[in-house]
């Protein structure tokens, strides 16, 4: 698990990712919390979180090309600037009182614009960071440092808010993407070196899809990656609900929702970990489908609790399957791509990663209007199981049971 941290620019990364990710997860938590203020609406958070995501299923894969094509230390930091400068928008408007929904879905879309340029280039950076053999090691810590941050953020989010107002959680995101923009100017890398003979984008774009359309493991990494997102994820966007109307007990709902949101982080932090310490293991894709099976049953079972200590521990035991099911997933697939594909695949994959929670997070707004959060989530959780045992029951017939 360690083996990653021995490199110098991995290190310089991770600890540079690890300050931004817990100020994006402080935004996140006042967002959530400033858009359900303004119109006590699931479906309003629905929304949010689609425009959030929706430049991703626009402009990604376009994302994937240009991250093979040119400097990935470049786009990366360009993305960087945009994010921060989208955050201290809505810092200024929450100052000046002059916030309203349609702003924030406006800034929610610029944001997601820069991450559609950013998150190929910063995925496809981890093998010039550290040697093959430790990829899996890399891959457990970035998600350690993810889930870490959506611990600490929310947390932070809190007490922040509680104490000097929401728009310095917007002000501190903003300043966190310096951290990234200063550790990429401290890496050493290679010279960037451009392909002599370049063909058109759209060509570049075919020949990524067409590695993924052909190969059935990348095909059905990209295909359940989409679907565990969009049933699994909509639970991040109804958290609002359901600390509010579902569930009493300690403190205010403010209180409520940064310990829901923390317990789930510290789960999946726990999870990353196991997976990282694993490595590369025999029968990845079947643990894959195992992991899904009981991240389904444990979903189900957050949404009926009405005990607040019981759904914490959920969370936290749902959060470890979670991070479980997409490390081992990206694991395979980094493992398993070329890297004169990489980018172009990463960026196949990260789109349907990404998009599946924005689009689940949608429908499962509107739904949860019309019957409740608890109802949506338990058909999601069961639904997810379901699909998994499907896989598992075609054996041989499955790609994925065979790595």
């Amino acid at each position: 698990m360690v083996g990653a941290l021995a490199h110098r620019n991995f290190r310089i990364v991770w600890f540079a990712a690890l300050g931004s990710t817990i100020g994006t997860w402080m935004q996140q938590y006042a967002q959530s919390w400033l858009v359900y203020q303004l119109t006590s609406s699931n479906f309003y958070l629905g929304i949010d979180s689609f425009l959030g995501q929706l430049p991703i299923l626009l402009l990604m894969l376009i994302g994937g090309v240009i991250a093979d094509r040119h400097d990935r230390r470049r786009l990366l930091t360009t993305s960087q600037y945009i994010q921060a400068a989208s955050a201290f928008a809505l810092a200024v408007l929450v100052f000046t009182d002059t916030v309203t929904v349609w702003y924030i879905f406006l800034l929610s879309f610029i944001s997601g614009c820069g991450q559609a340029f950013g998150g190929p280039a910063y995925q496809s950076l981890f093998p010039s960071l550290v040697p093959r053999r430790d990829l899996p090691s890399a891959i457990g810590l970035n998600s350690t440092q993810f889930n870490l941050s959506r611990a600490i953020g929310p947390a932070a989010g809190g007490a922040v808010l509680a104490t000097i107002g929401m728009a310095w959680c917007f002000v501190l995101n903003g300043l966190s993407f310096f951290i990234v923009i200063i550790a990429l100017v401290l890496l050493h890398l290679p010279k960037h070196m451009p392909a002599k003979t370049r063909q058109s984008i759209r060509n570049d774009l075919k020949t990524g899809l067409r590695y993924v359309r052909d190969h059935r493991l990348m095909l059905t990494l990209t295909v359940l990656g989409f679907v565990a997102t969009f049933l699994a994820m909509p639970l991040i966007t109804l958290m609002p609900s359901f600390a509010t109307d579902v569930l009493g007990g300690v403190g205010t709902p403010e209180t409520r929702l940064s310990m829901l949101m923390a317990f789930q982080g510290f789960g999946a932090i726990t999870g990353a970990l196991i997976v990282g310490s694993l490595g590369q293991f025999k029968r990845m894709g079947a643990a894959v489908l195992g992991v899904q099976i009981v991240l389904g049953l444990l979903l189900a079972s957050f949404a009926l609790s009405r005990t607040f200590e019981l759904s914490l521990l959920l969370l936290f035991v749902c959060g470890m399957f979670y991070m479980a099911v997409f490390s081992i997933s990206f694991s395979l697939l980094q493992l398993t791509v070329p890297d004169e594909l990489r980018g172009r695949v990463i960026s196949i994959y990260m789109v349907a990663l990404r998009s599946g929670g924005p689009i689940g997070a949608l429908v499962a707004g509107a739904l949860a209007d019309a019957f409740s959060a608890p109802t949506v989530m338990t058909i999601n959780g069961l639904t997810l199981s379901l699909l998994a045992v499907t896989l598992l029951s075609l054996g041989r017939g499955s790609s994925l049971t065979k790595v």
